[in-house]
């Protein structure tokens, strides 16, 4: 989402876009170096785990918060992405109208999942609670 991120947000009051990056580890050295209230955080990214790079800016920065753009749909992903400590995971397809929303709710520290996988995401706890 290089450059479309910042376009697809441009003239959202209140958010303001300070960097854009296609990896990792640029995008934990611009969280360590400029402490952004949210990061949107591609799930896709090339060069490392997405898992591990959010448990790790939730150790070094911790009032970023952290929303997760992915094309997948499966609710594993959304609760392990959660757990690990993001706010938002929102499905790249409904981001022009959830990323603004999600990003608005991670920045007040509420939990924002894409309609159309939170149905499922909630069984989903609902099982995991059970065991």
């Amino acid at each position: 989402m290089r450059c479309s991120l910042g376009l697809l947000l441009e003239g959202e009051e209140g958010i303001e876009v300070i960097a854009d990056t296609d990896d990792l580890a640029s995008a934990m050295r611009h969280v360590r170096d400029g402490r952004p209230h949210v990061l949107a955080l591609d799930r896709g990214m090339p060069d490392g785990s997405t898992s591990l790079a959010i448990a790790e800016l939730r150790e070094q920065a911790p009032h970023t918060a952290i929303v997760i753009l992915t094309m997948d749909e499966n609710p594993v992903f959304a609760q392990q992405a959660l757990a690990c400590g993001a706010l938002g995971f929102v499905l790249k397809d409904r981001a022009d109208s959830e990323l603004a929303p999600a990003i608005r709710a991670a920045s007040n520290g509420k939990e924002y999942v894409s309609p159309r996988i939170a149905g499922r995401l909630t069984a989903l706890r609902r099982s995991l609670n059970r065991e």
